[in-house]
């Protein structure tokens, strides 16, 4: 027998759906290990629904079945976020903590051309219960990108932020903005300091050279640039795929990273991975992958790298591949490494995957939300 149609709620059944579609498209665009953390615990993700949430890994592996990892399981475990905040209008690319002491500051950026800043210790001591969470702790720092004018007087939208990087010591936050330029905003005074200009298309990637007063910037017309902070200029480009231009083929810059020492820089280019000797100005190594890199970051002397397919790459500076380690999301945006070795991918469907130090998966978890 059919069920009475006249108490069929339509609204709620299209919420629903849209729900539903929500969390299987969800993704995780930045992870990133909380400090002052000694043990890999506490980790903090950036989500494409605008999401800067907080979740603990020891609370995630407690709730497999013993002696279990669900790495391998088709249904991941859902994982509710231990803190929760409503970031952005849109999309939140990036996140990063300014400065590793009790005075942190909790950084995101996103597709509203907004960078925002929490307390650390008021947003992981909030006592508001989790659905209420959302705008229940204030920005410290809310920082909006310019608009250019047009003809007429007209404003141009107000350009994304795709990454940022930071420099507690200069007191500085960069972006990489969907203008073509990158930003030195000063944390005191939230003002521009410097606009870094010369790529021709929007940028994807910005890392600090501290120890030169430097930042590399990725691009999607297919370059990296290397630009001096005290003068604004561009002091290097450098073009990973310059031969394969010649055929009239383009590859955006999609990640840069640099070592401890900041001698060595990894630069993500479409199916290549380059390496660098920036004393000496030169390509060391070149490393081909099956799918486009889309983050890259350096383990002591070795190079992690994640893109378009479910794999964590390791390789040594000379481009050799070390191992590959099978990934939950099908395609991955992030790898961060806890200072213990730990490591966390996060990617497509809102998966986060902690692997240990010798290449097991701790835990798996798909970010629910609120």
């Amino acid at each position: 027998m059919c069920g009475d149609a006249t108490k069929w709620d339509e609204d709620a059944y299209r919420g629903s759906i849209l729900k539903e579609r929500e969390i299987l498209t969800r993704t995780v665009f930045r992870t990133v290990w909380a400090p002052l953390n000694p043990t890999p615990d506490t980790i903090v993700v950036a989500s494409s629904d605008g999401s800067i949430a907080s979740y603990s890994i020891s609370s995630c592996i407690s709730k497999l079945p013993l002696g279990l990892s669900n790495s391998k399981a088709q249904h991941f475990l859902g994982a509710e976020p231990d803190g929760f905040l409503q970031g952005h209008d849109g999309p939140a690319y990036d996140v990063k903590f300014y400065c590793d002491n009790d005075d942190a500051l909790l950084l995101s950026c996103g597709d509203d051309g907004r960078i925002r800043g929490w307390r650390w210790n008021e947003f992981k001591e909030s006592k508001v219960p989790i659905h209420l969470q959302g705008d229940h702790v204030k920005p410290v720092l809310d920082l909006v990108n310019p608009q250019h004018k047009g003809p007429w007087g007209a404003l141009s939208p107000i350009p994304e932020n795709n990454a940022i990087a930071i420099d507690p010591q200069g007191g500085s936050i960069f972006s990489a903005a969907g203008d073509s330029s990158a930003y030195c905003w000063d944390v005191e005074s939230s003002k521009i300091k410097m606009v870094f200009k010369g790529h021709s298309d929007y940028l994807h990637c910005v890392v600090v050279r501290k120890s030169a007063s430097q930042i590399v910037t990725g691009s999607e017309d297919g370059t990296a640039r290397i630009w001096d902070c005290k003068s604004g200029k561009c002091i290097k480009v450098i073009d990973p795929v310059r031969d394969k231009k010649l055929k009239g083929f383009i590859s955006c810059v999609s990640c840069v990273a640099l070592d401890a020492s900041e001698s060595w820089l990894a630069c993500g280019s479409g199916q290549s991975l380059s390496v660098w000797n920036l004393p000496a100005s030169e390509c060391v190594s070149n490393i081909s992958s099956h799918a486009p890199i889309q983050d890259v970051i350096f383990d002591d002397n070795q190079i992690l790298s994640v893109g378009a397919e479910p794999l964590l790459n390791r390789s040594d500076i000379n481009g050799v591949i070390l191992s590959q380690i099978q990934c939950a999301p099908q395609s991955v945006f992030s790898v961060s490494r806890h200072p213990s070795g730990v490591v966390s991918v996060g990617g497509y469907g809102g998966l986060v995957d902690v692997i240990s130090q010798f290449g097991s998966h701790l835990c798996t978890f798909c970010c629910q939300g609120i």
